[in-house]
């Protein structure tokens, strides 16, 4: 396997925006693949892959590599060294990459594979904090499937289409999928590809939504002509989902603080064809008020830590702070207390997080039902889905019921 001088130019630049520059690795993987329109799909899979490779590793890689931050150019040539002989490739005869040590490379890395913390590649904090919430066994087995790459889930959208006709509308362009069982809308890729550049995208007839994720809406047992608040919708995933449970009958009422959000969910909504959608930004407490126990049904797809979520977003393990998981656990509760006021009596709720720290979850729900505002709540059902045992995101949801 050889290396290639530009390709991997490319990534020392994008390593450099992600540690150095605060930016996030999605939008500078895209912005990477842009660079050169003569590469091929396996230049560009290079580049990718290897970014959020490194990305994934930084902590272990950077223990070997014998760097800290705040990286210089050097600093990122060492890592990639790292990532080269461990992934093995010959290390060509360039001067950023001359005298790399491989048999101490190797040697460092079987040493260090010993320590979780290394060889999972996480900060400190992050350790202790998922060992204590999840016990070390669990904990162990979470982290380590939190590392792995991603399958791309598509969500079929059913307002366009349907399961077999994706299927072979996709096959035609051979990208190949299969079903998931218990997943009725849900299609996976054999093969990783670039969906979005597909017709069938750019028509609307699919999203690309983790398999975990595409459980939450159906738990809200949505019927056409209900009105449902999507309370923390963001760009809009899950609501689109709502869309074509209720089969565009009815009405969504789509909130969220940023109108930023709310602009990508316009954009989704039209290609996806969902007419039934309603957008109101949170400017403040009015906006809740007025739905006071007007909502048949409320989605709380909660702010959160994000820590179900590492496998798509391996960057966080570095941007998330232990404060941050502290002051969004007052927030969580913030919300479940004002937003589930929109509940009508009879109707429904669901709260759901992509993390998987009982803290953010199963707890928070208890607290809530034993508040004032939750006293009139009873908890129907919950799901705890932890990436080890299902394969996809880890995530939590729980539905509630509104006495009536």
């Amino acid at each position: 396997m050889r290396l290639h001088r530009n390709l991997v130019f490319t990534v020392i630049d994008a390593l450099d925006f992600i540690f150095n520059q605060g930016e996030y690795a999605d939008k500078v993987v895209a912005k990477a693949l842009k660079k050169d329109k003569r590469w091929g799909s396996s230049d560009r899979r290079f580049v990718a892959e290897t970014i959020y490779d490194i990305v994934r590793w930084k902590r272990l890689y950077a223990e070997i590599a014998d760097v800290k931050e705040p990286f210089s150019r050097d600093n990122f040539w060492r890592i990639f060294a790292v990532w080269a002989v461990l992934r093995g490739y010959k290390i060509p005869d360039w001067k950023q990459l001359e005298g790399t040590p491989t048999r101490r490379i190797k040697g460092r890395f079987e040493e260090l594979s010993k320590i979780r913390k290394f060889r999972e590649s996480i900060p400190d904090w992050m350790d202790e904090t998922g060992a204590k919430e999840l016990g070390e066994a669990t904990w162990d087995k979470e982290i380590a499937a939190q590392n792995e790459q991603a399958d791309v889930v598509l969500r079929v959208n059913t307002l366009k289409t349907n399961v077999k006709s994706l299927q072979n509308i996709l096959a035609e362009q051979e990208i190949r999928t299969k079903t998931l069982k218990a997943y009725p809308d849900a299609l996976i890729l054999e093969e990783r590809a670039n969906v979005f550049l597909t017709d069938a995208f750019r028509e609307g007839l699919f999203e690309v939504q983790d398999a975990s994720s595409q459980r939450v809406a159906p738990l809200l047992d949505v019927q056409p002509g209900m009105r449902v608040v999507d309370a923390c919708a963001g760009a809009g995933g899950k609501t689109l989902h709502l869309a074509s449970l209720m089969q565009n009958k009815g009405q969504i009422i789509a909130m969220d603080l940023y109108e930023s959000k709310m602009k990508q969910l316009k954009t989704r909504a039209k290609r996806n064809g969902a007419f039934n959608i309603e957008y109101r930004i949170i400017e403040n407490n009015k906006v809740i008020k007025k739905l006071h126990d007007k909502a048949d049904r409320v989605l709380i797809d909660a702010p959160c830590s994000g820590l179900g979520v590492l496998r798509r977003n391996p960057d966080t393990k570095w941007k998330l702070q232990p404060e941050f998981i502290d002051n969004i656990r007052k927030t969580q509760q913030d919300i479940l207390q004002s937003y589930s006021r929109m509940v009508r009596p009879g109707g429904k709720l669901v709260y759901a997080t992509c993390s998987v720290l009982p803290s953010e979850n199963q707890e928070q729900i208890r607290t809530f039902l034993k508040s004032e505002n939750g006293k009139d709540f009873q908890l129907e059902k919950d799901h705890k889905i932890l990436a080890s045992v299902s394969g996809f995101d880890g995530f939590y949801m729980a539905l509630l019921q509104k006495k009536s």
